[in-house]
C-alpha cells in the first residue's frame, strides 16, 4: 500500500503543534520535514529546534529531508528527533561516508536526487540505503508542477533496487493524478504538501491520494 507523507512546508507555521496532531488523526503515514538553508536551495525553513519541539505530538515517523549545503555538519542536530534523514547526493562530498554516519547515529538513511541528477550515483551505495527520494520538481519551493520526465527515472531506480528493502519516495507536484503515475512507475511513498492541506480536509485529501 502506498504511504502518504504530508510535507509541513504547506502547514500553518503558527500552529504546527495542532497541524501535526491533525495530520496524525487524518491518517498520514509519515511526517515530511523539509529543512532548507537558503544556500543549497533559495529558501529558508526551520532547524532542529522546531523538529524537536513538534516531535512529542505524534508517534508517526519523522522523515527529515535535508536540503542543505553541507549536510554532514548538521546530521547530529536532527538525529534525536528523526526516524529517517535524507541527504542530497549533490550536496555530499563523500556520499558513502555520509550514509555510514547516518547509520552510526541510529537513523535510517535516505538519498535524494534532483531532476537533473542521474540514478547512477546510487549504484555503489545501495546497500547502505533505506530510501531513495526522487525530486519531481526542482527543490526549494512548494506548489510547483510535476516533472513527467522523472517517471522513467523512478522505474529505473526500482529496477536497480531489485530485491533490496529500499523504499522509493517521490516529492514535488504530487496530487491524485501525478501520485498515481508515480506509484505505477514504482514509488512507495508520496510526499504531498499543497494537495494535503488544500481546503482543510486533511483526511479526505490523504484518502484521495491513497
Amino acid at each position: 500500500m502506498v504511504l502518504i507523507a504530508p510535507s509541513i512546508l504547506s502547514a500553518d507555521f503558527a500552529d504546527l503543534k495542532n497541524e501535526i496532531i491533525r495530520l496524525d488523526e487524518a491518517g498520514a503515514d509519515m511526517i515530511h520535514l523539509d529543512v532548507m538553508d537558503g544556500v543549497y536551495v533559495p529558501n529558508l525553513t526551520f532547524g532542529p529546534a522546531v523538529v524537536k519541539a513538534i516531535r512529542p505530538y505524534t508517534k508517526l515517523p519523522f522523515d527529515v529531508h535535508l536540503m542543505v549545503d553541507n549536510p554532514d555538519a548538521v546530521l547530529g542536530w536532527f538525529a534525536n528527533a528523526a526516524d529517517i534523514i535524507t541527504v542530497h547526493a549533490e550536496a555530499c562530498r563523500h556520499l558513502d561516508k555520509t550514509l555510514e554516519t547516518l547509520r552510526t547515529l541510529g537513523v535510517k538513511a535516505g538519498v535524494s536526487l534532483n531532476p537533473a541528477t542521474p540514478e547512477e550515483v546510487l549504484r555503489y551505495v545501495l546497500d547502505k540505503l533505506d530510501m531513495v527520494l526522487v525530486m519531481t520538481v526542482n527543490p526549494g519551493f512548494g506548489g510547483q508542477n510535476f516533472l513527467e520526465s522523472q517517471l522513467e527515472k523512478i522505474s529505473r531506480i526500482k529496477a536497480m533496487i531489485g530485491e533490496r528493502d529500499i523504499k522509493i519516495e517521490v516529492d514535488g507536484g504530487i496530487n491524485a493524478l501525478t501520485g498515481a503515475e508515480a506509484v505505477a512507475a514504482g514509488a512507495d511513498i508520496l510526499v504531498a504538501g499543497t494537495s494535503v492541506f488544500a481546503g482543510g480536509d486533511y483526511a479526505g485529501n490523504i484518502a484521495s491520494l491513497r
